[in-house]
């Protein structure tokens, strides 16, 4: 038995090994539509709950199921040789007990589905009570949200009790059936004997094979019901790997040989469902290679949707986008993203060093290019600053430091990377005054020689843009440069002059 667990623990753990990295290769490549209809602590469960409960479940009965199957086969082989009327008999009954323990069995997996979801909820609870701490304790919520979490825990703790009941059923259950299945074996054996069809003495023999089947049947209806429970876990994790990616890639697809010319939306509609409402109306655009693009206008009107479906985080449902007079969509996803630099409202940063946040996906990159392109975002000074300076742990999401210090890392991202057009997603617009000013100098200087599309909170900060587009309920409403727009006296000039009454 050591010997066989020996062999089998790399195989089992190979295998979980490579379910798990399945699942989170997926879920790397699905569209950002997928996850804004799940929740994070749900996807995070099945990657890792879910996966562990197919290695509790399904692979520790792997050995039952190679090992017990030849003792039946040959104790069965032993039965036929001694009486075949009596086999049949034995046969029949076991069928009759198999759909039984079916019966059971399909219970069973739908009280582990329900476990898992449980577990889920609980999961993605704790995922965004951590996520969102500061708001928890800013509004006295700890006892709201410690109710709310309290509640779901009793429900988990309820579903997986009876899960458990249920499941360990297995063991008196079989041993009953067991009892019952030799007391009718030994009715029908002792008239079987009576009437001079079997000698007692092939009818011993039969029963000693017959109590070899025994103990590998008892095997069989503990590894069935653990395999019901797997099965659950199997079914949500097929869900991520059935999961449509809604961004495909050609299988001809071009490489990029560079940015030279221009991008151009034609005629650009967009909705993110087919039940949803229009969110973009004849988009055209034309940006021509070293221009800066600014898009503004109120919340809600459609600005970000058009700086998402460039690098196709989105695909466009009408019309096309085109770089070089090249459909993006011919394009490989990896090439057309390669040349672009984002940075957003919300600095992405990772647990890990300063350095590691810089150069993030990068490779073969210098202490002095690291430094070179911090020192053009501002960055340099205060990562001098920190305890170990560049190799300086940041924390959760960058918790550790303030919202400039992690707006100009997310820029010294974007200048190490040096694409030839840059996204910027109103990366200014959560700043205090003092680190505006130096996250503006600091994209200003990215933005020298660079095709760059700007959404804008603050208007003063898009004033020099060689193009400003205003838009509104999804359509371009105004196009022009500052002082033309302001001139025209109609959305642009309200926003200013909104914005400078505020």
């Amino acid at each position: 038995r050591y010997l066989s667990l020996f062999f089998m623990a790399p195989v089992r753990n190979g295998i979980v090994r490579d379910i798990r990295q399945n699942l989170f290769n997926k879920t790397l490549a699905l569209p950002l539509s997928y996850f804004s209809e799940q929740r994070k602590g749900d996807l995070m469960s099945r990657i890792t709950a879910d996966v562990q409960e197919i290695e509790w479940s399904i692979l520790n009965v792997l050995e039952v199921l190679v090992r017990e199957p030849l003792m039946v086969l040959g104790s069965l082989g032993m039965m036929l040789f001694f009486s075949p009327s009596l086999t049949g008999f034995v046969i029949i009954l076991l069928l009759f007990t198999a759909i039984f323990i079916g019966g059971i069995g399909r219970v069973l997996k739908r009280q582990s589905m329900a476990v898992q979801e449980s577990l889920g909820t609980l999961v993605s609870m704790l995922e965004e009570s951590l996520s969102g701490l500061r708001i928890i304790k800013g509004f006295n919520a700890e006892d709201y949200q410690s109710n709310k979490f309290k509640t779901e825990n009793d429900k988990y703790k309820t579903l997986l009790t009876r899960l458990l009941w249920r499941r360990d059923l297995s063991s008196p259950l079989s041993e009953f059936l067991g009892i019952t299945i030799v007391t009718i074996l030994m009715w029908y054996g002792y008239h079987e004997v009576q009437k001079g069809i079997l000698s007692v003495p092939e009818f011993l023999a039969f029963l000693y094979a017959f109590f070899s089947v025994i103990a590998p049947a008892k095997s069989f209806t503990n590894a069935f019901y653990n395999i019901q429970k797997g099965m659950a876990a199997i079914e949500r994790i097929d869900k991520i790997q059935n999961a449509k990616i809604a961004i495909p890639q050609k299988e001809n697809a071009k490489k990029i040989r560079g940015f030279h010319q221009a991008i151009e939306f034609q005629n650009v509609g967009f909705w993110y469902n087919e039940s949803d409402k229009k969110i973009l109306h004849g988009i055209n655009l034309l940006i021509p290679k070293g221009k800066i693009i600014a898009l503004v206008g109120s919340s809600g009107a459609g600005k970000s949707t058009i700086a998402d479906l460039l690098p196709r985080f989105y695909d466009v449902q009408e019309g096309g986008i085109f770089i070089d007079n090249i459909n993006i969509k011919e394009y490989k996803l990896k090439d057309l993203r390669s040349l672009m630099g984002i940075v957003s409202q919300e600095a992405i940063l990772f647990n890990d060093t300063i350095y590691n946040n810089i150069v993030f996906g990068l490779k073969n990159v210098s202490q002095k290019e690291v430094e070179k392109a911090a020192k053009i975002a501002h960055a340099h000074e205060f990562i001098l600053a920190t305890e170990k300076a560049y190799q300086s742990n940041i924390g959760d999401r960058g918790a550790k430091l303030s919202g400039g210090q992690r707006q100009r890392l997310a820029i010294a991202r974007a200048i190490l990377k040096n694409p030839p057009i840059l996204i910027l997603d109103e990366a200014t617009s959560a700043l205090d005054s003092e680190s505006e000013q130096l996250v503006k100098a600091a994209l200003f200087e990215v933005m020298k020689n660079r095709t760059s599309i700007v959404i804008a909170h603050r208007l003063s900060t898009i004033q020099h843009a060689d193009e400003i587009l205003v838009i509104k309920d999804g359509r371009i409403t105004e196009r022009g440069k500052h002082e033309e727009l302001l001139q025209l006296n109609g959305d642009y000039r309200k926003l200013v002059e909104l914005q400078a009454f505020g």
